[in-house]
C-alpha cells in the first residue's frame, strides 16, 4: 500500500459476521460470486440511472459491463465492473459499517440456522463479506462516477481490519481481486466452473457478463419484456432452457403485478408430469429472483403444493436485499406474492378449460392427481371445485371426464344432491350394489378412483348449493320417488304375511349367526340385482374413508356394519323357504356366511378369501349333485 494508506478496524459486528462466514458449516460457497456479480450489476444500474437523468458522469463513453477473469498461476479471481464506483467515505460506510449492511439481523438468523446461509446472504445484503469463505485476501480498487474523485484501494484479509489508500487514476467502476485460499484455487480459477455459476445464479442480469473474454449471459430475462413483444417460440425456447424439457409447455402464463406486491412472473404448465412415481415430490416451485438475480431455486413458498407441477420464475423489486427488519416481514411479502400467483394460475386454468377443453383434458390426465391436493386450499375452494374432473356413470367409458358444473347442469329439478361413489375401477362400479338404485332411476354418479378424492369431496362439501353426497349415504326414499329410467324387470309376487314373518325370523337368525360381525340385519330398499350388501350405520363415514383411516391408524380389523338383504332376490326367497322348513339346516349358515363374505369382498374388507373360496367350491359341488339328481328324476 502507498505511504498515504491508513488502517481501520472493522466494527465488532463485522468481525463476528466474518467469523461465521469463514468457519460456518456453509457448503454452497459459490454464492460469493453471485453476490459480487449482483453488487456489480447494482453499480451499473445506478450509472444508467444517473446518465438517464442528465447527471455528469465520469468516463461516460465506456460500456456498461461486468468482466470476470481467472489466473491459475496467481490463484486469483477478478471481478470488474464499470459502475458507479465508490468514494473514500462510501467505502468506509458500505464495507465497514453495520448500518448499511443489515448485518445484525443476519447474525441473529445465521446463529439460529446455519444451513440457511445461502438464502440469508442474498436477502440481507451481506454478500460482499461472503467472499471471505474462499479468499485469503481481497484487493479492491475503485473510482467514483463523480468527476474529480480520486481512485481508491481497499485491502483486507478479513481478520479484523482493512487498509485504505489513494492510488493511481483508473477508469470509473470497481475491480475486486480475490486471492483464493489454497483449497479453493483449483475450483474458482476454472473458467468453465465460473461460467456455470454465472449461468445458474446471474444468467438474467441485464448487463453483459464476460468470463475470460466470453459472453456468458446470453438468454434474456423474458419475463421483464412486454408480452406483446414476445413470440410463442421465444416462450418455448425459454421454457426448454429453464427446465431442460425436450417438449414445449402446454400452457404459458406471463403476469406483471403492481399490487399488493410488485412482481413479474413467467410460469409454465408442462405437457407431461415430471413427478414419476412421486420420485421428485420435493423438487418443485418457481425460482425466486430479485432484480434478475437468483435468490432461491424452487421456492416452495411461492405456490401451494397442489400447483407444484408449475415451473417458471418470479422476480420482484419489493423483496429488499439490504434489510435489517424481522424475517417475518419478509415472509409476509412472499405470502402476498404466493396468494396472488395462485389466483392467477387458477384463473388461467379456468380459461384453458373454457377455451381449450382438449388441452385441459390433457392437463387433467397429467396433473389431475396433484391438483386434487387443493382440497385444503379453502381460500380458493370455489375455483378448485370448478376445475376438478371425474369419471362418471354418464361417460361411455373410464376415460370420460365430467365437471361438477356439467353434473349440476343436467340434474333433474327434483334431485337435490350430487352423488359420488368410491370404486376400484369402472368394472367394479358396475357390480357395486349401492349403485343399483341409481342405475334404475337414471341418476348420474361420479366415480372416485383415488383416495385423495374422498378428502376432496369431504372438503368441498357442496357445489352451487348442491350437497356432495356419497351414494351409500343417499336418501333412499328420495331416490325411490324419482321416475324409473329403465324398464323394470318382473318382480316376484309380494311376500304374504306368513312369508314376511319367516323373513323377519331369518333376519334375526342372520344376526345370531354372524354375531358381532354385523350391527344388525335388515331389509334393503337400495338393492335391485344383488342379494345383499353391507352399509355403514347411519351418520358414519363412507366405507372408503373408513378404510383410509384404518390404514393410517394401522387398524387391520373389519368394521361392524349393517347387513341389508334384497327381499325380492331369488336367493333370499329360497333361503326364507329353507329356513322356514328347518332353521337349523346347515345350508342356512353356509349361505349367510357366504353372503356376508361376498359383501365384504365387494367392500374391499375381505383380507382372507380362503373360507369364501372353500365355501364356493363346496356349494358348486353340491349344486352339481343336485342338478344331476334333477336330471335323473326327469328320466
Amino acid at each position: 500500500m502507498p505511504e498515504s494508506s491508513s488502517t481501520h478496524e472493522f466494527k465488532a459486528e463485522i468481525r463476528q459476521l466474518l467469523d461465521i462466514l469463514v468457519h460456518s458449516l456453509y457448503t454452497n460457497r459459490e454464492i460469493f460470486l453471485r453476490e459480487l456479480t449482483s453488487n456489480a450489476s447494482d453499480a451499473l444500474e445506478k450509472v444508467r440511472f444517473e446518465t438517464g437523468r442528465g447527471t455528469e458522469v465520469a468516463d461516460s463513453d465506456i460500456p456498461l459491463e461486468i468482466r470476470i477473469s481467472t489466473d491459475k498461476e496467481a490463484k486469483t479471481l477478478t471481478i470488474a465492473d464499470t459502475g458507479v464506483g465508490m468514494t473514500k467515505d462510501e467505502i468506509m460506510q458500505n464495507i465497514g459499517s453495520i448500518a448499511h449492511s443489515g448485518s445484525a439481523e443476519f447474525l441473529r438468523q445465521a446463529q439460529q440456522d446455519g444451513k440457511a446461509l445461502d438464502n440469508l446472504i442474498g436477502r440481507f445484503g451481506v454478500g460482499f463479506y461472503s467472499v471471505y469463505m474462499v479468499a485469503d485476501k481481497v484487493h479492491l480498487t475503485t473510482k467514483s462516477y463523480l468527476p474529480g474523485q480520486p481512485a481508491m484501494a481497499w485491502d483486507s484479509d478479513g481478520r479484523g481490519s482493512y487498509d485504505l489508500a489513494e492510488v493511481e487514476d483508473r477508469p470509473r467502476g470497481a475491480t475486486i481481486t480475490v486471492y483464493l485460499k489454497e483449497d479453493m484455487a483449483a475450483e474458482f480459477t476454472d473458467s468453465e466452473r465460473i461460467k456455470a455459476i454465472i449461468k445458474r445464479h446471474s444468467n438474467f442480469v441485464s448487463f453483459p457478463i464476460f468470463v475470460d473474454g466470453e459472453r456468458v449471459n446470453t438468454v434474456p430475462a423474458l419475463w421483464r419484456e412486454p408480452k406483446f413483444n414476445i413470440k410463442p417460440e421465444q416462450y418455448e425456447e425459454f421454457y426448454k432452457f429453464l427446465t431442460l424439457d425436450t417438449e414445449g409447455p402446454l400452457r404459458t402464463l406471463h403476469v406483471s403485478v403492481d399490487a399488493p406486491v410488485q412482481f413479474q412472473a413467467l410460469l409454465f404448465t408442462p405437457a407431461h408430469s415430471h413427478d414419476l412415481l412421486f420420485m421428485n415430490k420435493d423438487e418443485w416451485g418457481p425460482d425466486l429472483y430479485v432484480r434478475r438475480v437468483l435468490i432461491e431455486r424452487q421456492a416452495k413458498e411461492l405456490l401451494p403444493q397442489y400447483l407444484s407441477f408449475i415451473s417458471g420464475v418470479v422476480d420482484t423489486e419489493d423483496l429488499p436485499l439490504n434489510i435489517s427488519r424481522e424475517t417475518l416481514q419478509d415472509n409476509i411479502l412472499l405470502r402476498k406474492i404466493a396468494t396472488t400467483l395462485a389466483k392467477h394460475v387458477l384463473t388461467d386454468l379456468k380459461k384453458m378449460a373454457a377455451d381449450a377443453p382438449e388441452d385441459y383434458e390433457k392437463f387433467w390426465r397429467e396433473h389431475g392427481k396433484t391438483f386434487k391436493l387443493g382440497y385444503g386450499d379453502y381460500a380458493n375452494r370455489d375455483a378448485v371445485a370448478e376445475l376438478v374432473r371425474f369419471n362418471a356413470s354418464s361417460c361411455d367409458d373410464a376415460n370420460g371426464l365430467v365437471s361438477l358444473e356439467e353434473y349440476v347442469g343436467r340434474m333433474p329439478v327434483s334431485q337435490k344432491d350430487v352423488y359420488y361413489c368410491f370404486v376400484q375401477s369402472r368394472a367394479a362400479a358396475e357390480l357395486n350394489p349401492h349403485l343399483e338404485i341409481f342405475r334404475e332411476k337414471g341418476v348420474e354418479v361420479l366415480y372416485l378412483y383415488e383416495p385423495v378424492d374422498e378428502f376432496l369431496m369431504d372438503a368441498l362439501g357442496s357445489f352451487k348449493d348442491k350437497k356432495l353426497t356419497a351414494a351409500e349415504h343417499a336418501d333412499i326414499e328420495a331416490l325411490k320417488s324419482l321416475e324409473s329410467k329403465v324398464e323394470e324387470t318382473k318382480k316376484p309376487e309380494p311376500l304374504e304375511d306368513g312369508e314376511r314373518q319367516e323373513l323377519d325370523k331369518l333376519l334375526a337368525d342372520i344376526k345370531s349367526i354372524l354375531g358381532d360381525k354385523i350391527q344388525e340385519a335388515r331389509l334393503s330398499s337400495r338393492l335391485r340385482q344383488s342379494p345383499a350388501c353391507l352399509v355403514n350405520p347411519d351418520g358414519q363415514m363412507t366405507s372408503s374413508m373408513d378404510k383410509i383411516m384404518r390404514v393410517i391408524s394401522k387398524d387391520a380389523s373389519v368394521p361392524t356394519k349393517v347387513m341389508e338383504l334384497n327381499p325380492d332376490h331369488p336367493l333370499v326367497r329360497n333361503l326364507v323357504k329353507i329356513h322356514a322348513q328347518n332353521p337349523e339346516d346347515p345350508f342356512v349358515r353356509q349361505a349367510v356366511e357366504q353372503l356376508y363374505e361376498s359383501s365384504l369382498l365387494l367392500e374391499g374388507y375381505l383380507t382372507d378369501p380362503h373360507a369364501l373360496v372353500g365355501r364356493i367350491q363346496d356349494l358348486l359341488t353340491k349344486a352339481g349333485e343336485w342338478r344331476l339328481q334333477a336330471e335323473a328324476a326327469k328320466k
